[in-house]
C-alpha cells in the first residue's frame, strides 16, 4: 500500500548503504544481494544489534553513487564481477510489477531501471578503496529494513523506502560509511496553489490513459490498484503517487535521481508527466505492433515469437551477451557479404525463409543450416589477382625444374594467351594434362605455375576414387550429405579461380554401382561447360571457368578417350644422367641437407659421387630414388657429424687428449670430421651397387635380341629370348605377354617361315623352317605384364638369329612394328626408350624410318651424341644393320645389303 507518511522516526546519523546504478525511491520495496566488504561488516552488526523481530526498526540511508570516468576504469574487473549477479538488486512496488511486450519502453538505456529481472541495477563498487565522500550523490532515501537473510557469500536484504534524505557529512568510514542527515518529507497539497492544482489534474489525466493501457494489457492486478486509488481517490498524496509510477515505468538511472533530487512537488510532477507520455506512445507503439502480428502468426510462428521474446527476456536478465548477434541475423549477415548471384540468392533467400519456421531441434534445420553456411563460405565473386608476367613465371620455372624445356616452353605459351584473353575479356583455356612416369616433377610443376601466375594453389588426389558422389557431390536427401572435391577445394582455398590440380587422373575407378567417377568429370574439365556446373548438393550452377585445371597421370591408356579428348597432352619424359646429376646437385642434395640439421658447408658431396649414385644405385626415369639414396648418404654423415662434436663439446678433454698425445704418440687424437663425399665413401655408405648394365654384363648368344620398351615409370629395355626344340611346329609364348604382343609374335614367325628361303633359313623355296621343331619365345622377369606395338621386329631379329645361328651385338636394341609385307610401321615413346636404352649402356638402336622426326626433336643432344641411331623401312633394313651383314640370301650371293624394300 502507499504510505501517507513514514512510521518510524529518522535518526540524525544513520548508516549509509551505497547503491550504483540503482536508484531507491520512498514507498517503493527493493531486494538485494549484499557481498561488499563494507556492507558486510554494517549487516554482521545489525544481525548482532537487533533481535529477529526487530529488524523493522532499523533505519539506513541509501544514496546513490557517482563514479568518475577514471575511477571507473581503475575499477573495471569489479564492474564485472559485479554483472555476473554478485550484487544484484531487484525494486518491488508494492505489487507485481508490468511484463510487457518484447518491444522496449522508454528511451532504450534501462539501467537501473527498478523492473524485477533488471540485471543493471547493482549495489556499488565492490572495492571499497575506490569509494570516497565525494562519489556520495547528496540526495538519498531512508530504508526500513524488512528482511535479513544471510546467503552464501552474503546476505539478502529487503528495504522499504520511507523518506527523502539530504546528505550533510559524513561522520564515519570505518568499517562502514555511517553519515548526517536531514528527512525531507513531502510537504501537504496546498489547494489555494492553482498551478499545482492544474498539474495534479494532468498528471491524473495521463495516469488514467497509462492504467487503461495497462488494462488493455492485462497486466497483473496489484499495480492497477494501487493506481487506480490515486485516480479514485483525493486523500493519497500526489508525491508518493509519482514516486509510485516511477518504480513501475521504464526509465533511466539519472531519470530516476531527477525525481529522487525533485523535492519540490511542482517539478517532481512535471518530470513525471514527461516520462509517463512517453512510456504510453512506446506502449502504444507496442500494441499496434502487437496487434498486427497477432492476427497472423500460425502455430509455428508464434513459437519462433514467443523464442524471440524469451531471447529478450534473457538478454534483459543478464543471461545472454548483449554483443552477441541473433543467429538468423549472422546467416543473413554472411549470405549478404558473400555477395551471391541472383539465382544462388534466390534459392538462398528460399531456405532461408523455411530455416526461420523451424524449430532447432529438427534434423532438417542443421541440413540447412550447413546448406547455407556451404552457400556463405564458397567464393562466388571473390578472385585472386593473376600475375601474367612471362619472364617471371620463366624464372619461377627454371628455378624449380631443370631441363624440360618442352613442358616449360608449352606453359609459357599458356600463359602468354591467358594475358592476351585477358585483354579482351575472353579467358578460356586448355585443360591441362602432365603425362609421364612417376618422381619427374609433373606435381611440383603445377604448384610452380600457381606461384608463377600469383594464384592459390589446390591439389586433389584422383586415386582410388569410385563414387561419382566423390565428383558431383551428394544430393541433399539425407543428414551428412557433403559436395564434392571440387567445391571443397574452393571452399578451402577461399577463391573462385586457384590452380586445382587433379593428381593421378588415369587410376580414377572406372563405371559400378557407385556411378562413372571418370564421366563425371566431362563437364568439370570441358570450357564450354564448366561456367555452369552444377554441385548435386548446391543444386545451384557454379562458375569453373575461371580454374586452371592441371591434371597428371603416369599412362593415357586407362584414360575413356572423351575425358581424354577434353585434356591436352603434354609429356614429360625420363631424365638422362647428366640431367639427374643438375637436379642432384642443384635441388636435391641442397634439400636433404636443410631436411637432416646441416649446412652446405658440412656436407659437400663429387660429381663423381652423385653419379655413381644415378647410375648404380637407381633405374627409374623420375629422381625419388635418386633422393632416397642422397638422403641415406645424407644421413651417414649426419651420424659422423654428431659424433665428432661430441668428442669436442669440452675443450678441457681436448685439451688432456692433446697434451698426453705430446708426451706418448701412441694416444690418438680426435677425429676431424670430413665433410667431403668421394666416390669411394658413396661405396662404403650404400653398399654394392644395386644395378648393373645388364647388357654390358650378357653374352651374345644366337637367340637373344634387346628390345625397347614404354610403361608407365618411363621407358626400359626388353630382353626377347628365343629356343627351338624337337616338336611339330608350335609357338610357345611366356613372360605374361599382352594380347597386342602376342600377335606381333605371331606375325614375326609367320613372316620368317614365310622368307626362311631368302633369309638362308632353309635349302629350298617350299621347306617349313618348323617342319620339325617348335619354338619358344620368352621375355624375362615374367611377374611383370607386357604388351604394346613396338617389339615386331625384335622378335623377326631373335627367330632370325636362332634359326641361323647368328648373334646380335647387346649393345644393339630396336624398337618398332612391322606389316607381313614386311613394312616398319612408326612407334611411340620414342624419347623415354632411347634415355632408358642410354642409361642401360646402348650404343646403337634400330628404330622405323618415319621415328627420326622424334629423335631430332625430343632426344637430348649429349644422348644422341653417344648413340649410333639406324632407320629402316623394311625389315630387310633391320636385318642388315642387326646383323651387320652376317645374313646371306641364298642364291644371289650378296648380303642382305642388296636387297630392296620392294620385298
Amino acid at each position: 500500500m502507499i504510505r501517507s507518511s513514514p512510521s518510524i522516526p529518522i535518526p540524525r546519523t544513520v548508516p549509509l548503504l551505497p547503491l550504483q546504478n540503482k536508484v531507491l525511491l520512498p514507498g517503493v520495496v527493493t531486494r538485494l544481494q549484499i557481498s561488499r566488504r563494507d556492507s558486510l561488516s554494517l549487516f554482521e552488526k545489525i544481525l548482532r544489534t537487533y533481535d529477529s523481530r526487530e529488524l523493522n526498526k532499523c533505519i539506513i540511508g541509501a544514496f546513490p553513487i557517482h563514479i568518475p570516468p577514471s575511477d571507473a576504469s581503475s575499477n573495471n574487473n569489479d564492474k564485472k564481477s559485479s554483472k555476473s549477479g554478485r550484487t544484484q538488486g531487484e525494486l518491488i512496488s508494492p505489487g507485481p510489477s508490468p511484463v510487457y511486450p518484447n518491444v522496449g519502453m522508454g528511451t532504450g538505456k534501462s539501467s537501473g531501471t527498478g523492473n524485477p529481472g533488471d540485471s543493471s541495477g547493482q549495489l556499488a563498487i565492490s572495492n571499497r578503496d575506490t569509494l570516497n565522500p565525494s562519489h556520495i550523490h547528496p540526495t538519498g532515501c531512508a530504508a526500513r529494513l524488512v528482511r535479513l537473510e544471510r546467503t552464501v557469500g552474503g546476505f539478502l536484504v529487503v528495504l522499504e523506502g520511507l523518506v527523502r534524505l539530504r546528505l550533510n557529512r559524513v561522520t564515519s568510514q570505518h568499517p562502514y560509511f555511517e553519515v548526517d542527515v536531514s528527512p525531507m518529507p513531502d510537504k501537504p497539497v496546498d489547494k489555494s496553489d492553482i498551478e499545482l492544482q492544474d498539474q495534479i489534474v494532468a498528471l491524473r489525466s495521463t495516469s488514467k490513459e497509462f492504467v487503461a493501457l495497462l488494462q488493455s494489457l492485462k497486466l497483473p492486478a496489484p499495480v492497477l490498484t494501487q493506481l487506480q486509488k490515486f485516480l479514485e481517490s483525493v486523500g493519497v498524496i500526489p508525491g508518493q503517487v509519482v514516486d509510485l509510477l516511477m518504480s513501475t515505468i521504464e526509465s533511466t538511472v539519472d531519470e530516476k535521481i531527477a525525481i529522487l533530487d525533485a523535492v519540490d512537488l511542482k517539478e517532481r510532477i512535471t518530470k513525471a508527466v514527461e516520462l509517463l507520455t512517453r512510456q504510453i506512445h512506446v506502449l502504444k507503439i507496442s500494441q499496434k505492433v502487437h496487434d498486427n502480428v497477432e492476427g497472423k502468426l500460425n502455430k509455428k510462428q508464434r513459437e519462433f515469437y514467443l523464442r524471440q521474446q524469451m531471447a529478450a527476456i534473457k538478454e534483459e536478465l543478464g543471461e545472454k551477451d548483449g554483443a552477441e548477434e541473433d543467429e538468423m541475423t549472422v546467416i543473413e549477415n554472411r549470405l549478404n557479404a558473400a555477395n551471391l548471384p541472383s539465382d544462388v540468392q534466390k534459392a538462398a533467400d528460399r531456405e532461408m525463409k523455411r530455416l526461420k519456421k523451424m524449430q532447432p531441434a529438427s534434423s532438417e534445420y542443421s541440413v540447412i543450416r550447413n546448406y547455407l553456411d556451404w552457400l556463405s563460405d564458397l567464393p562466388w565473386s571473390k578472385s585472386s589477382e593473376d600475375i601474367l608476367d612471362v619472364e617471371r613465371a620463366r624464372k619461377q620455372l627454371n628455378d624449380d625444374h631443370h631441363g624440360l624445356e618442352k613442358v616449360k616452353r608449352r606453359i609459357l605459351e599458356y600463359l602468354a594467351v591467358t594475358k592476351l584473353q585477358q585483354l579482351k575479356g575472353d579467358v578460356k583455356g586448355p585443360i591441362l594434362c602432365l603425362v609421364g612416369p612417376p618422381g619427374v616433377g609433373k606435381t611440383s610443376l603445377g604448384r610452380s605455375i600457381a606461384m608463377a601466375m600469383g594464384r592459390k594453389f589446390h591439389r586433389i588426389s584422383l586415386g582410388g576414387v569410385w563414387d561419382e558422389s566423390e565428383i558431383r557431390g551428394h544430393r541433399r536427401t539425407y543428414v551428412g550429405a557433403l559436395p564434392g572435391l571440387v567445391i571443397h577445394g574452393l571452399k578451402k582455398v577461399e577463391v573462385n579461380n586457384p590452380v586445382i590440380l587433379l593428381d593421378e587422373i588415369d587410376k580414377i575407378g572406372s563405371r559400378g554401382h557407385h556411378g562413372d567417377p571418370s564421366a563425371a568429370f566431362l563437364e568439370v574439365l570441358d570450357p564450354e561447360q564448366n561456367s555452369t556446373f552444377t554441385d548435386h548438393y548446391l543444386n545451384v550452377p557454379f562458375d569453373l571457368s575461371k580454374i586452371l585445371f592441371i591434371a597428371t597421370a603416369n599412362s593415357i591408356d586407362t584414360i575413356p578417350a572423351p575425358l581424354l579428348d577434353r585434356m591436352e597432352l603434354i609429356t614429360l619424359p625420363g631424365y638422362t644422367y647428366a640431367e639427374k646429376l643438375a637436379i642432384a646437385t642443384n635441388h636435391l642434395l641442397p634439400k636433404q641437407i636443410r631436411q637432416h640439421g646441416l649446412s652446405e658447408e658440412d656436407i659437400q658431396v663429387t660429381e663423381d659421387a652423385l653419379l655413381k649414385v644415378a647410375t648404380g644405385f637407381t633405374r627409374e626415369s623420375g629422381v625419388r630414388q635418386l633422393e632416397r639414396e642422397i638422403g641415406a648418404i645424407v644421413r651417414a654423415k649426419a651420424v659422423q657429424y654428431a659424433e665428432i662434436q661430441e668428442q669436442h663439446t669440452t675443450t678441457d678433454v681436448v685439451a688432456v687428449v692433446d697434451s698426453k698425445a705430446k708426451e706418448d704418440p701412441n694416444v690418438s687424437k680426435p677425429k676431424e670430421y670430413q665433410p667431403l663425399v668421394t666416390l669411394a665413401d658413396v661405396e662404403d655408405i650404400l653398399g654394392q651397387d644395386k644395378y648393373i648394365n645388364e647388357v654390358t654384363e650378357r653374352l651374345a648368344v644366337p637367340g637373344v635380341v634387346t628390345g625397347m620398351a614404354y610403361n608407365d615409370v618411363g621407358g626400359g629395355i626388353l630382353f626377347i629370348e628365343v629356343s627351338q626344340m624337337p616338336g611339330k611346329g608350335h609357338l610357345q609364348l611366356t613372360g605374361s605377354l599382352g594380347d597386342v604382343i602376342k600377335e606381333s609374335a605371331h606375325i614375326a614367325l609367320s613372316w620368317v617361315k614365310s622368307h626362311g628361303y631368302e633369309v638362308g633359313l632353309t635349302t629350298s623355296p617350299g621347306q617349313n623352317v618348323m617342319e620339325k621343331a617348335d619354338v619358344h619365345i620368352h621375355m624375362p622377369s615374367g611377374a611383370t605384364p607386357k604388351d604394346g606395338p613396338s617389339a615386331g621386329i625384335a622378335m623377326v631379329c631373335a627367330l632370325v638369329s636362332m634359326f641361323s645361328n647368328q648373334i646380335v651385338p647387346t649393345t644393339t636394341a630396336m624398337t618398332g612394328e612391322f606389316t607381313l609385307r614386311g613394312l616398319v610401321m612408326p612407334v611411340g615413346g620414342i624419347k623415354e626408350k632411347v634415355i632408358a636404352a642410354h642409361r642401360a649402356g646402348i650404343r646403337k638402336i634400330i628404330m622405323p624410318l618415319r621415328n627420326q622426326k622424334d629423335v631430332t626433336s625430343d632426344v637430348p643432344v649429349n644422348v644422341r651424341d653417344e648413340i649410333e641411331f639406324v632407320y629402316a623401312s623394311t625389315v630387310w633394313e633391320v636385318l642388315r644393320e642387326a646383323f651387320e651383314g652376317r645374313v646371306m640370301v641364298r642364291g644371289t650371293g650378296v648380303t642382305t645389303s642388296g636387297i630392296d624394300s620392294r620385298m
